[in-house]
């Protein structure tokens, strides 16, 4: 089906998402999270997002799960770490309706089992695809599973106000902007009775998104918010996707820090907390990570990008923390789950800690050691035919090293780039890193020359 994408189902609604699939998709889920001892089912957490479409298609997954005999919690309006929360303090599986950064007409379902570990195609999608496939209801059980409501945003707010205090921190100011997403229910909660005063933008929770897309990964979405910032003299400012599992973090000047540098940050701040512990970085977070974890004697482990690889990364080698460059964070003690609400309280938290004066770009400078590229997308007719080529052109230098771990990573002494298939569209995403700007824009610009040469035909005509 092709609602169902490599992490997650999500689609237009009603053209791509019903409310009978969802309602199927809800009685396949309770189907592949019941226990295999044939011991009780522990029952489903349901949240959803602030989408017009949203509380529809919530009661027709819940409908869906209590049609197959089980129980259903029904959290209401939630974040997508809440819901992670959720599935961690009560220990069963659990439904977040939400289609993150997408507009306001698209929804969809992200699941994970019991104590948040993701469900992706690899480890439970690929089932509830087929079952939707089938296109037909399950019998349904002899007796229906029953639906009870529960308030989890107190205990939430406590438990990441103990993994981050702010108590004893500089006053600061901070402008968020929640875009109209969900991070306008858990900030203000999260914040009050800090010594941060927050300044908002958007907060009020709008399916529809009236003012700019919840998706801080495009800058246009973040002009307000860096406007506000050096209007109001605010030390930094917080920009949250629409289900608040994402944060940007923009310093005093309205200039984005790089998620390479928010990772490294935290990263000193848990290895300082636990010593000697693993962190995981992604293949394109920028090569400081590994480097500055190094010098903190922990152990960096580089993964594949994605929230199922980082988390399944972090569960066998018991990492503290992991960071991705789009600005997802995860973290040991949050059941291994990413929240942009935590990465920003670490940020507070390190800003609040230093003397007067110091900005957030102070803050992260020791971190920027390197000139990186951003991600740059070129359509191409052949993914693999292009990476075959590649392959073969830097292979041919004995000064450059190749990996395949996600896409083609190709390191050298002062540069590296990685070229990665886009799961959903014919492209390939380049990202490059140099000692300084003029290496890596000669990379950059030679990687993609290369890119716009016809060797893609012609590799796929021969092959």
């Amino acid at each position: 089906m092709n609602v169902v994408k490599a992490y997650d189902i999500r689609g237009l609604v009603p053209q791509e998402l019903t409310a009978d699939l969802v309602r199927r998709a809800g009685a396949a889920f309770a189907a592949l999270t019941r226990p295999d001892d044939d011991t009780a089912h522990p029952g489903v957490v349901v949240g959803r997002d602030a989408r017009v479409s949203s509380p529809l298609l919530a009661a027709a997954f819940t409908d869906g799960v209590t049609a197959a005999g089980v129980d259903v919690t029904d959290i209401g309006l939630a974040s997508t770490d809440l819901l992670y929360y959720a599935a961690g303090v009560l220990d069963r599986p659990g439904a977040m309706i939400t289609a993150s950064h997408n507009p306001g007409e698209y929804n969809g379902i992200k699941l994970c089992r019991a104590g948040a570990v993701p469900v992706g195609r690899d480890s439970g999608l690929a089932q509830v695809a087929q079952a939707l496939a089938a296109d037909a209801d399950p019998a349904p059980a002899p007796t229906a599973g029953m639906v009870s409501q529960a308030d989890l945003l107190p205990g939430y707010v406590a438990f990441v106000r103990s993994l981050v205090p702010l108590d004893g921190i500089r006053p600061l100011t901070v402008v968020v902007d929640a875009g109209n997403g969900m991070a306008g229910l858990t900030v203000p909660a999260v914040l009050a009775g800090s010594p941060v005063h927050l300044d908002g933008l958007y907060l009020d929770l709008d399916g529809s998104f009236p003012n700019h897309p919840a998706n801080p990964l495009d800058p246009a979405t973040l002009v307000d918010l860096t406007a506000r910032v050096r209007a109001i003299g605010a030390d930094l400012g917080l920009a949250f996707d629409g289900d608040a599992d994402r944060c940007f973090v923009v310093d005093a000047d309205g200039r984005l820090l790089d998620p390479s540098d928010i990772t490294a940050l935290i990263a000193v701040r848990e290895l300082a907390r636990d010593p000697g512990s693993t962190v995981i970085h992604n293949c394109i977070t920028s090569r400081a990570v590994p480097e500055i974890v190094r010098e903190h004697g922990g152990t960096p482990l580089r993964t594949r990008v994605g929230h199922s690889f980082i988390k399944t990364a972090m569960a066998s080698s018991g990492a503290v923390f992991g960071g991705e460059h789009s600005g997802h964070f995860y973290f040991r003690d949050f059941w291994r789950a990413d929240s942009g609400l935590l990465a920003a309280l670490h940020v507070l938290a390190a800003l609040g800690s230093t003397p007067a004066g110091t900005t957030a770009a102070d803050l992260v400078r020791p971190y920027q050691r390197y000139v990186r590229s951003g991600e740059l997308n070129t359509t191409v007719p052949d993914q693999q035919a292009v990476l075959a080529a590649a392959a073969a052109r830097w292979g041919a230098d004995p000064q450059v090293s190749l990996d395949d771990l996600d896409g083609l990573s190709v390191q050298a002494e002062h540069w590296w780039f990685n070229l990665r298939p886009s799961n959903t569209e014919p492209m390939l995403r380049l990202n490059v890193e140099g000692e300084d700007e003029a290496t890596m824009t000669a990379v950059r610009d030679e990687v993609l020359a290369f890119l716009a040469e016809p060797v893609a035909d012609a590799t796929k005509e021969e092959s």
